[in-house]
């Protein structure tokens, strides 16, 4: 997912954006590229921004949080009922009388692969619900006093049981996730899991007398919560295992715990932490320390007097967010004015849901490295006062989102507005309203906005003194259309998969096309296909196995409807292929093994003809074989099957791909425990952005020395059929007469005696020649290797310098073909910069590519394109002070003078 918040993109100016605190963290070795903000109640604000540092892209949201303010805001223990999502936990948290939940965040390190129960200490209410794991001593958390401010602190167990006779033994667990080595563990209904860990002798003890004496013991066994009132009190030990077998029905045991905080009082609420991030104002450095990789993150950060709040996530793992090492993440959190600050848990744990204005729900803010929400032990709840229900003012969005193309709309279509109604402290208040538009076109009672011309609109919502807007763009006129995804692949009947249709007019300005401009032809025995009440289709298969076509036309007269009759007015037509079931698609039978290379790898003979083996010498060793070059894998694969000549080793195969842009996935084998051959289906994963392509076979050696034998790499694929692709000329490739007529003109590629000069690469520094400032990027380093960085201070310097020269008509951003450095993100980065540019200042932009492997000219958003590749001569006419377009193109192949 490529991420740029849709609001200004900021490059070093981040000041002109957010609070001072984030613009002083904006100003560190990285840049602010983006920034988007909402308050969620009051007292609570959402600021969500993304980073481009050094090496690597970051995503970050984080809430600020006033707790000595007059909004009455508390920050209150999540969960405590066995892992769940924190969506989840939300939804079921108890508010109290007069307040609502505004926000949530994931809690605590939990014992991930046992009982899924905190690690940490945890309170609510005051009261202590689990102690930390292991043993009583204290450990770190964040609490929250009466008075609502908060504090980093460490909480003990004090804890002690009365045995019959008066006997005192200290309590060395209560509803600890896992139980203590030595000595006695209380677990009562507030164990934060569905299941107790497994322990030995233990009795159950209500209204303080024993209610079950211990059973002979054959081996620890697990229990069930215990219910309220109850608590079952366990052994671990010899000594303290013949003292809990010594009780009996009837006797009198006492067991008394409480929360011991280092210092002040016991907080009110607290969630467990682990690491330090900030101590008394000092970032803290964890180099060469366990967790200090870079990872998905979850802080929890105050100001030094507790009234000033912050949570923050920075998401990792991806492409889009590299995630930041617990170092980084102090010294991040002391630049956003931390004084304490301390890590919970991370990794897929990592998530952040905030409310919306009158929404009854949560939505997540941040992007989960699993792709989707984990179910966590525990986590932090904030919570407001309810509000009166009385109708203050709307929120009006468009359905589907905020994104700048659902804010768009062509003239003679329609865009479906929401309008959420909320009171004064922005909770729910529902009630429809009367809707109203002025500019460039109308809004009907059903609060569909229907353009009538090019320009600016604004769609309102009313209700009696309260009001909404929402500022919507009336593009040019529809060009032509195209559909997010060329193929829908599905696997099985019953499977569904999205799309939309996204227009676009004649300066490739985009804006999603909603179902109702559109009718649709398909074969409705094998699909459905529906609104999906977000701007987009579902397509559903509704037969095993088939392939087929899907026709979309948008009328250039108007709404459609998805059932009108296609073709009709001779409407823009868009085709997408459609299939349902998996067939097995060649990557490679290893005809080629020869020329297969590696450790440990050699050809021998495999499943049904040639094979690659992969000798392991011993446990955990290494041997992989890449192939000449990298193998294709088919766009829609599900999984890939890959034969294996197993010897019983438990040495593990796996297969080494890149991604779209280059970055490492790896699909793993099972430990192979069977000899001879066996066909294994690896499954790939979604989070991988395709196309991939295979890079190496692999395998890890098991307990001792091994040898794999591997053939037959295929990919289970639905069978599709080609997707149109229809070819799109744009007006600015011209004739060489047209080309020559401009005022001046430049050459790529070879010299023309009518060229004012020949561009020859971008290793030049930047310079200005009649009226466009021409910026010549190095693209010879990698986007997450310094080189993005670079290019954009140089971009922004750039930028800077044009807007303000009345003699610059034009920027030009001149850079060689290098897919494998400069990464996706940041040429929609740049893309964006340059629209932005072009519609605040009315000056031109384009971006020229050097050495590209095809000729090619275009537009987005009113900034041209132009690939010049590496053979022929590209001749560019310029008047960069234009009416109409500022540039002419002609190529011609084969010509270098």
């Amino acid at each position: 997912m490529l991420s740029l918040r849709p609001l200004l993109p900021v490059l070093l100016a981040v000041a002109l954006l957010g609070p001072a605190e984030a613009s002083a963290a904006a100003q560190a070795d990285g840049i602010e590229t983006a920034r988007t903000g909402r308050q969620i109640a009051p007292g609570i604000r959402l600021e969500s921004y993304d980073r481009l540092e050094a090496d690597r892209w970051l995503r970050i949201d984080e809430l600020l949080v006033d707790l000595g303010g007059g909004a009455g805001v508390r920050a209150e223990y999540l969960g405590g009922h066995g892992p769940a999502t924190v969506a989840e936990a939300a939804a079921r948290h108890t508010a109290g009388p007069g307040r609502r939940v505004v926000a949530a965040v994931n809690g605590d390190f939990f014992d991930i692969r046992g009982t899924g129960a905190p690690l940490g200490p945890g309170l609510a209410a005051g009261r202590l619900l689990h102690s930390a794991t292991p043993g009583p001593g204290a450990a770190p958390a964040v609490g929250f006093g009466a008075d609502g401010l908060g504090r980093v602190l460490r909480i003990a167990l004090d804890g002690s049981v009365t045995l019959p006779g008066g006997a005192v033994r200290p309590l060395a667990g209560y509803n600890a996730a896992r139980p203590p080595a030595e000595g006695l563990a209380a677990y009562t209904a507030d164990w934060p899991a569905a299941e107790l860990p497994a322990v030995g002798t233990a009795v159950t003890v209500r209204d303080g007398r024993v209610t079950a004496a211990a059973p002979p013991v054959r081996g620890p066994a697990r229990r069930e919560r215990p219910a309220p009132g109850t608590t079952v009190l366990a052994a671990a030990g010899a000594a303290a295992a013949a003292e809990l077998a010594a009780l009996r029905q009837g006797d009198p045991v006492a067991v008394a715990a409480r929360a011991l905080p280092d210092a002040g009082p016991v907080p009110a609420a607290a969630v467990g932490g682990r690491e330090a991030l900030v101590v008394a104002g000092v970032p803290q450095d964890h180099d060469g320390e366990p967790n200090n990789t870079a990872a998905p993150r979850t802080a929890v950060a105050f100001s030094r007097d507790g009234r000033r709040l912050r949570i923050l996530t920075v998401d990792g793992r991806q492409r889009d967010s590299g995630g930041l090492t617990l170092t980084a993440l102090g010294r991040l959190m002391h630049r956003l004015g931390a004084y304490e600050a301390l890590n919970l848990d991370g990794g897929g744990s990592s998530t952040l849901l905030a409310g919306l204005s009158g929404a009854t729900a949560l939505a997540l803010e941040n992007s989960p490295s699993d792709g989707r929400l984990r179910p966590v032990s525990n986590g932090l709840v904030l919570t407001a006062p309810a509000g009166s229900g009385r109708t203050a003012g709307y929120r009006v969005e468009p359905v589907g989102g905020t994104t700048q193309d659902l804010t768009r709309v062509f003239p003679r279509l329609t865009r479906t507005l929401t309008a959420t109604g909320y009171d004064a402290l922005l909770g729910p208040a529902p009630g429809p309203p009367v809707w109203s538009a002025e500019g460039a076109g109308t809004v009907d009672s059903a609060g569909v906005f229907h353009a009538v011309h090019p320009g600016r609109a604004t769609a309102h919502a009313r209700r009696t003194t309260a009001h909404g807007a929402l500022p919507l763009e009336v593009l040019g006129p529809l060009t032509r259309i195209r559909p997010t995804r060329a193929r829908i692949g599905l696997a099985e009947q019953g499977e569904s998969a999205g799309f939309r249709l996204t227009g676009y007019d004649a300066q490739g300005a985009a804006a999603v096309v909603e179902p109702r401009d559109v009718a649709l032809e398909f074969d409705r025995s094998r699909w459905r296909v529906t609104d999906d009440g977000r701007g987009g289709f579902t397509v559903t298969a509704l037969v095993p196995q088939a392939t087929g076509r899907l026709v979309a036309t948008v009328r250039k007269g108007g709404a459609a409807g998805a059932a009108g009759a296609p073709g009709a007015d001779s409407g823009l037509i868009a085709e997408l292929a459609l299939g349902v079931g998996l067939v097995t698609l060649p990557v490679t039978d290893l005809a080629d093994v020869a020329q297969w290379t590696g450790p440990g790898a050699s050809a021998a003979g495999g499943h049904s003809g040639a094979g690659v083996a992969l000798d392991l010498p011993g446990a955990a060793a290494q041997g992989s074989a890449a192939p000449p070059r990298a193998l294709p894998v088919p766009e829609l694969a599900r999984s890939l099957t890959l034969w294996v000549g197993g010897d019983g080793s438990g040495a593990r195969p796996a297969v080494e791909l890149a991604d779209a842009d280059g970055a490492a996935v790896t699909v793993r084998g099972p430990a192979v425990d069977w000899t001879g051959w066996r066909e294994l289906t690896l499954p790939l994963p979604a989070t991988a952005e395709p196309p991939l392509s295979v890079t190496r076979l692999s395998a890890v050696g098991g307990t001792g020395p091994g040898r794999l034998t591997l053939d037959t790499l295929g990919a289970r694929t639905p069978p599709t059929g080609p997707a149109a692709a229809p070819v799109v000329r744009d007006p600015i490739v011209a004739t060489g007469a047209g080309v020559r007529a401009r005022p001046w003109r430049f050459a790529v590629g070879g010299g023309d005696a009518a060229a004012d000069f020949v561009l020859t690469g971008a290793d030049r520094a930047q310079f200005v020649h009649r009226g466009v400032r021409f910026l010549p990027l190095d693209t010879t380093r990698p986007t997450l290797g310094g080189g993005g960085l670079d290019r954009m201070r140089a971009l922004h310097e750039a930028l800077a310098a044009a807007a303000g020269d009345p003699a610059t008509g034009a920027l030009a951003v001149v850079r060689a073909d290098a897919p494998d450095a400069v990464d996706r993100k940041e040429t929609a980065l740049t893309a964006h910069l340059l629209a932005e540019f072009r519609r605040t200042t009315g000056k031109r932009a384009a971006v020229l590519t050097l050495g590209a492997p095809a000729f090619g000219a275009g537009r987005s958003e009113g900034v041209l394109s132009v690939a010049a590749p590496r053979t022929g001569r590209t001749l560019v006419g310029v008047d960069a002070f234009a009416a109409g377009d500022w540039l002419a193109v002609r190529h011609d192949a084969g010509d270098t003078r």
